[in-house]
């Protein structure tokens, strides 16, 4: 009896035997080298892996029969995120993954991603988890893919983000993440995988969020174009041998250590917060024309032994324009195999670590050897040391006699653009000095100075606690810019740039009071002031419906210190009183009250020069308060969300001004003119008439955005320019400028129709790309037809065998007549960097 238990025994485990060497079998060959499955354990490399609640085991080639035999054992990472436990920093949660291209969100299912929330993004899988570990069981990371491919319109409304991952210490290692919307997916250990991109047009599509501390990635990929967003938005972020591709507003503030870099545009992060972004060792590639910077708006970054290659790339510099108190650093690199300064532009911003014992908090030599001294930037309080080199930092430091720990990396001056008053006022300048990680050290050493040059208009009196008192000394009559610089003996440096004013007198008397006369279809405003400087008083013109000033409409500014003295009489004046508003000022007083005169006459025809068929419009001077009245001669200015960008979930805003006269940014920062200031902003004019034969409208129009995408993104942006328009009923035609999938560096334009405020295509669309600073356009109708040009004298890389981009516009269709005369312009964008500004606008009608 006992031999026959013994021989069934024998049989049994033969068998299992043979079921998991089958198993092994399969997992041996291209996919599973250093691999084997055996049910409750893996081996890799030899070394066995016990499977349980804080190890799970992925493999995308087991059926759904295969894994549901095993607890721990799934085939895609979707379904084990159902099942993770909490891990701890000693015994992480892992999921242990095979090779394969594990799709987080479905590709083949065309709904439409949309956010949970307004304005939010829409998420392919969103996990909360402490200490999470994705670890691809390949030492190429390219063979675990772990991938989605939807972005902004292409699959999604919003940003769309393939993780959302909550807790500390998330990380990932030997794993690829590849967002691949905009980048096809070739995995060459089996083709069968490989998948096209959706569109070649570079839209918001992007990775991952991680709400937590201790990011820490190792030996992954980060693919994507626009939006890269790797591990973004934790606080201590690091990453070890990690490759990245993107365009803008892409990478995440962080260390990045012997990382390599693929750069599609010109300014890869958006910006940094805290205590910046970190490269050391790290190599560069950048594909970009021109000039190369690194962030786009505000933020620190360091840059350490690391190297810059770009056959067209002509320069490395932080941003396109550095404030005077930003500060950031470097240390022996190179651009294009020289060795560089970065941001020579700007000089001021760039503190060259050499000799300075601030290079120990980011790399110091022992044994012959450089270290980069990862445990100083990331160890924070609670001794951090993703790098497990505490004890060589400690021995560096007891055997060369240097202190290489709690070394901090930013020293901030606040605050900064205020402006005091010689003789009234003071202001204290306070200081932080912070180790990588946003952990301040107190007690460090301020030492405060001021150039030669501002001397005479400043004096700094500093404090033993790191503040500093400014005492301002200004004596001539204009308000003079100071540039206040604090350092520390180790090299840090930080700036506050002040505004330092002369002592402020009393607003002037009127020596005679305002009065208007008319000469030559004009009204001249006349006073004089007791006073010996240049005027600059804020003139303003308004149209009243009585001689008592009732019911003022504002229509004309004072800008750039110049009194607008004058103003010229138009058709929209007829029957209307006109008022002059005058608040003295001079350049060593603020405004003071305003006193206001009414021209004793309404405005008759005969006192209208202008024959008004060209409207040069005065945009320098004219009035951009949110006015929603459509009346004949008036300006209308608000915000509007048209039907057809409802999906989009915005809403107009008329609580402020919609428009603004000034600089533009970005690509239009060199320009002044009418630019919005809130998405929706419309501009409206309704001729005094009521027909109208053929219009034009010519302008210039400097977008922001200089790549000739001409808004922030593919959701409903466009901007309408329209004629023969009826401004109340909102009927009429016009031309749409708007950005599409289809190219990430052109839009597409094309005629619409409007009937009761709603658009409809009446052309086939052209695609072009010249909308780049400046960009000139023409719009007119003769007869029964519509006619646009537009073209660009801004030099650009021009995509070869691309004949379906224009480079020069020139588009005609046919239309009804109509009588209208008004023009509209809407713009459905966001604003700041996705706006356009407007300039030399000129209405003709015949």
């Amino acid at each position: 009896m006992k031999n026959k238990i013994s021989i069934s025994l024998t049989i049994i485990f033969t068998l299992l035997a043979l079921q998991f060497s089958a198993f092994s079998q399969a997992y041996k060959g291209e996919l599973y080298q250093d691999l084997i499955f055996n049910g409750d354990h893996i081996v890799y490399k030899g070394n066995k892996i016990e499977l349980g609640p804080n190890a799970f085991f992925i493999d995308g080639q087991m059926s759904d029969e295969e894994v549901a035999k095993y607890k721990y054992v799934f085939n895609s990472v979707n379904k084990a995120s159902q099942q993770l436990t909490d891990g701890t920093e000693a015994t992480p949660m892992v999921l242990y993954i095979a090779p394969w291209v594990y799709w987080i969100d479905n590709p083949d299912d065309p709904a439409i991603r949309m956010p949970k929330r307004i304005g939010g993004a829409p998420f392919g899988l969103e996990i909360d988890c402490e200490w999470l570990k994705f670890y691809g069981l390949s030492d190429d990371p390219q063979n675990v893919v772990l991938a989605c491919n939807r972005g902004q319109t292409m699959g999604s409304k919003g940003n769309f983000t393939m993780f959302n991952i909550v807790g500390n210490g998330t990380s990932t290692e030997n794993v690829t993440l590849g967002n691949y919307c905009n980048i096809d997916l070739e995995y060459p250990l089996k083709p069968e995988l490989n998948r096209e991109k959706r569109g070649s047009a570079i839209v918001q599509a992007q990775l991952a969020f991680c709400r937590g501390d201790k990011i820490f990635a190792r030996n992954s990929h980060f693919v994507s174009r626009l939006n890269l967003c790797p591990l973004i938005g934790g606080g201590r972020t690091f990453f070890d041998r990690c490759h990245f591709e993107s365009t803008d507003d892409a990478l995440a503030t962080g260390v990045y250590l012997n990382c390599t870099f693929e750069f599609y545009a010109s300014k890869p992060f958006g910006h940094t917060s805290g205590t910046g972004a970190v490269f050391l060792n790290c190599d560069i590639k950048s594909f970009t024309r021109g000039e190369q910077y690194l962030i786009k708006s505000r933020g620190p970054i360091a840059v350490l032994d690391s190297r810059m290659e770009g056959e067209h790339s002509s320069y490395w510099g932080w941003k396109e324009k550095t404030p005077l108190e930003e500060r950031h650093y470097q240390y022996q690199n190179q651009f294009n195999g020289e060795k560089v300064f970065i941001d020579m532009h700007h000089p001021y911003a760039t503190v060259e670590m050499a000799g300075k014992n601030v290079l120990n908090a980011y790399r110091f030599d022992y044994d012959n050897k450089v270290v980069y001294n990862i445990y100083n930037l990331l160890r924070g309080d609670d001794d951090w040391d993703p790098m497990n080199m505490k004890d060589l930092v400690l021995k560096a430091q007891e055997v060369n006699g240097k202190k290489y720990i709690d070394l901090p990396t930013q020293l901030t001056v606040l605050p900064s653009r205020k402006t005091i008053e010689t003789g009234k006022e003071t202001i204290l300048l306070t200081s932080a000095v912070k180790k990588y990680g946003n952990f301040e050290i107190k007690g460090t050493d301020i030492n405060w100075s001021i150039a030669p040059e501002f001397q005479k208009f400043a004096q700094l009196k500093p404090n033993a606690d790191g503040t500093c008192e400014v005492i301002p000394t200004n004596n001539m009559d204009e308000t003079k810019e100071v540039i206040i610089v604090a350092s520390t003996s180790d090299g840090l440096e930080s700036a506050s740039v002040l505004y330092i004013a002369p002592s402020f007198l009393d607003a002037p008397d009127f020596v005679s009071k305002p009065v208007i006369k008319k000469m030559d279809g004009m009204l001249n405003v006349k006073y004089k002031l007791d006073m010996r400087f240049e005027d600059q008083s804020l003139i303003s013109w308004y149209r009243c419906t009585d001689k008592n000033g009732n019911n003022p409409i504002e229509i004309a500014v004072s800008r750039e210190k110049s009194p607008k003295y004058t103003y010229e009489l138009s058709k929209g004046d007829i029957g209307y009183y006109i008022l002059a508003k005058v608040q003295p000022k001079h350049i060593r007083c603020e405004a003071g009250d305003a006193v206001s005169v009414v021209f004793d006459q309404s405005i008759s025809a005969n006192d209208v020069k202008n024959g008004a068929s060209v409207l040069l419009a005065d945009l320098k001077s004219m009035s951009a308060k949110y006015q929603p009245e459509v009346i004949p001669g008036f300006w209308t200015l608000d915000c509007y969300a048209p039907e057809d960008t409802h999906d989009f979930n915005w809403e107009a805003d008329n609580s402020g001004d919609p428009w603004y006269y000034g600089p533009g940014i970005n690509g239009a920062a060199d320009d002044t003119g009418f630019v919005q200031a809130s998405k929706g902003a419309r501009l409206r004019y309704t001729p005094v008439g009521d027909k109208f034969g053929d219009m034009k409208i010519s302008l210039t129009a400097m977008p922001s955005k200089t790549a000739g995408q001409g808004f922030s993104s593919a959701r409903a942006q466009y901007m309408d320019i329209c004629l023969k328009f009826d401004t109340k009923t909102l009927n009429g035609y016009g031309l749409r400028l708007i950005r599409t999938t289809k190219y990430h560096n052109a839009i597409d334009c094309y005629f619409v129709k409007y009937t009761n405020g709603n658009a409809v295509a009446i052309s086939e669309p052209v695609s072009t790309s010249c909308y780049r600073t400046p960009c000139f356009i023409t719009i007119e109708t003769v007869g029964n037809k519509i006619k646009a040009h537009a073209e660009t004298n801004a030099e650009y890389y021009v995509e070869p065998n691309r004949p379906e981009v224009v480079q020069v516009l020139d588009m005609e269709c046919k239309i009804e007549s109509n009588d209208f005369g008004g023009l509209e312009f809407q713009h459905t964008g966001t604003v700041g960097s996705g706006a356009t500004l407007i300039k030399n606008l000129v209405i003709e009608w015949k």
